[in-house]
């Protein structure tokens, strides 16, 4: 039943949108701080405007006889302006100097949470080539994306210099799919006039016909008389209208709402209308590297059967062995991974997933394994398992000349407490880290 009014409506394309969406949401919801990234609220942003601007139809054949209505296609560049704008707005006046002296990038390559092999070599140019990065983002992301609110040339002059800005950073770091995300909205700023020039003919004949006749006057059709069935499926496309209008209107109050609350902290504006949309998630606050990170930790698993030789559980993304180089994973988001290395930055206690982590490879839990590269206790878990705390480097290049280490590292001690498992199944602290003293 739902099928047929779904063909009836020819509305194919959005119903896969909504199950994208709902499913997505529901991931989200039930992950909680493994999904709680700035990534995961702008696809959900994206795909429930998506939800408007997809094009009807069974086969809609690039939307070519119903074009997306503006209002969807100016929320989408919006989000892709927002996320921009607003991470320039927290970089520049979040409080970290780095940004205004323009050395906040001279480590950022080696820093991030999953570097890549491009980044290292990046990271080897000399100061003056990272002072340049970092002035020609904060230039991008303050001045450059405003060109969206100018006049056609300037977004097409806008794609062309944001666009190379997105796929260095997808080359020399693994943000997800956040920056596949921006990059892919930013096509927007391009329209049809513009892009039929680089497409096969044979692909866009229809489009070029529709583009020909917008730019003629329409004729005047006679009024006709109508079935019920074509009255019915108006006043559907009516009512979906004024909604599609209303939800557009309300989600872009939400996201300008955020954006003004984060460039200026006196403006006052009712805030029922965002708390209402909060569980939905469709309009977000951003603010990428508002500060950024001057060193780089790894927390390793290890276990051990004696407490005095330990082995280091292998993890599939995160750097780890000295020789191995770091690889790009991205759009693909390696959560455990991800927490990890914000784990490192903060305190074990803060991040209880760290110690239950320790207690499931205790039983050799197929599920937690299933996170790591092997499993170095295939027989039986080990007796202890503990969590290392290291600090990496990105080597020099006469080093990896040499050597071919793309890493070095310094152990810096236990990051959480070390368990162990009594035979009545219960765990016990074999020894806690120094930083932190045990409780009394």
């Amino acid at each position: 039943m739902i099928a047929a009014i779904l063909l009836t409506l020819n509305y194919w394309p959005r119903a896969a949108l909504v199950t994208c969406f709902v499913a997505f949401l529901s991931f989200v919801s039930v992950a909680q701080d493994f999904s709680a990234y700035q990534s995961d609220g702008m696809l959900l942003s994206a795909g429930f405007i998506a939800l408007f601007f997809a094009p009807s139809g069974l086969r809609p054949r690039w939307g070519e006889t119903s074009p997306p209505p503006r209002a969807s296609l100016f929320l989408l560049l919006f989000v892709w302006f927002t996320i921009y704008f607003e991470s320039g707005v927290a970089k520049y006046f979040g409080g970290d100097p780095s940004w205004r002296n323009l050395t906040a990038m001279d480590q950022y390559y080696q820093n991030g949470p999953l570097p890549t092999w491009i980044g290292w070599y990046v990271q080897q140019l000399p100061h003056w080539f990272h002072a340049a990065a970092t002035f020609f983002t904060l230039f991008s992301e303050l001045l450059v994306v405003c060109m969206l609110f100018l006049p056609r040339r300037f977004r097409i002059v806008c794609f062309f210099i944001v666009t190379p800005l997105q796929i260095s950073i997808i080359l020399t770091a693994n943000y997800t799919f956040l920056n596949y995300l921006v990059l892919f909205l930013g096509v927007l700023l391009l329209d049809d006039l513009f892009l039929v020039k680089f497409l096969p003919q044979g692909w866009t004949s229809e489009l070029r016909r529709n583009l020909l006749r917008a730019s003629r006057p329409n004729p005047q059709v006679a009024p006709s008389s109508e079935t019920f069935a074509a009255r019915f499926l108006k006043v559907i496309s009516a009512v979906w209208l004024w909604t599609s209008a209303l939800l557009l209107a309300w989600v872009f109050y939400a996201m300008f709402f955020l954006l003004v609350a984060q460039v200026s902290r006196g403006v006052a504006l009712p805030g029922k209308p965002v708390v209402w949309l909060e569980p939905f998630r469709v309009a977000n606050q951003y603010g990428l590297f508002g500060r950024m990170t001057w060193a780089r930790y790894e927390i390793e698993f290890q276990g051990s059967n004696d407490g005095v030789n330990w082995v280091a559980y292998p993890f599939r993304y995160k750097p780890q062995r000295l020789d191995e180089a770091p690889r790009i994973y991205a759009p693909y988001h390696p959560r455990f991974d991800w927490n990890l290395w914000f784990a490192s930055l903060g305190f074990w206690r803060e991040n209880p997933f760290v110690v239950r982590t320790e207690e499931l490879l205790l039983d050799n839990d197929p599920d937690v394994l299933a996170l790591f590269a092997g499993n170095p206790f295939p027989q039986a878990p080990p007796r202890q398992v503990r969590a290392v705390l290291w600090q990496y480097w990105f080597t020099d290049v006469p080093t990896k000349r040499t050597t071919g280490l793309w890493w070095r590292r310094e152990e810096r001690g236990l990051y959480a407490p070390a368990l162990g498992r009594a035979p009545d199944g219960r765990f016990f602290v074999v020894a806690w880290p120094q930083a932190l003293p045990p409780p009394p």
